[in-house]
């Protein structure tokens, strides 16, 4: 019983530290966050975060990977199955969306280090998101296309009007104030999209 509630202790600490550092480096940077707030964020000493992470770098890593995961995962578990090409793309975006705006803090780190100026940032593969999102949807219009639910046409232009519809509504929450559309707004905006590419 000691042990468990150690590794719950454990998990709590972490848990802490990367939020902390999720804060930070949303609101100052990568660069200008030091160890020093973050640890005072966490309410832990230097020596904690040196056991968990090693260094600011590891532990803005570690945020990294996790949701490299689950996106990984997201995407597996939404782009097969046996309902339609299109129930799995609405399943698919808004999973995508819910995840981003579970996240919100997290994707604002990650479109600083992306879109912004260089922050002494270890190097993150941010295209490998991209590149997972567009080959999922392209695999799923394929086989829409294949089963006839959508009519013959440019599978990567298709593929790249609902991925720049998620894109913008993602941009759209990132705003301050954020302008949601919600999920009932994706869904309106892929039916407009069906209907260009239904047959």
């Amino acid at each position: 019983m000691p042990e468990r509630k150690r590794r719950e202790t454990e998990g709590e600490v972490r848990g802490r530290l990367l939020a902390g550092a999720t804060e930070l480096f949303a609101s100052k940077g990568y660069a200008a966050t030091t160890v020093r707030e973050i640890v005072e964020r966490a309410g832990v000493t230097k020596p904690v975060l040196y056991y968990y992470f090693r260094s600011k770098e590891g532990i803005y890593l570690d945020l990294m990977r996790e949701p490299f995961r689950k996106f990984e995962a997201l995407l597996d578990g939404t782009a097969s199955g046996e309902t339609t090409a299109r129930e799995r793309i609405v399943r698919m975006c808004l999973r995508v969306y819910d995840t981003f705006v579970e996240h919100i803090s997290l994707a604002r780190v990650m479109c600083a280090i992306y879109y912004g100026p260089p922050q002494g940032a270890p190097h993150v593969d941010f295209d490998a998101y991209h590149r997972s999102f567009q080959e999922a949807v392209l695999r799923v219009v394929k086989e829409g296309i294949r089963r006839r639910e959508f009519r013959r046409g440019n599978v990567d232009d298709m593929t790249l009007a609902i991925i720049g519809m998620v894109n913008m509504v993602r941009h759209l929450e990132l705003r301050t104030p954020p302008r949601s559309v919600g999920r009932r707004g994706i869904e309106r905006m892929l039916e407009l999209l069906f209907e260009g590419i239904a047959r």
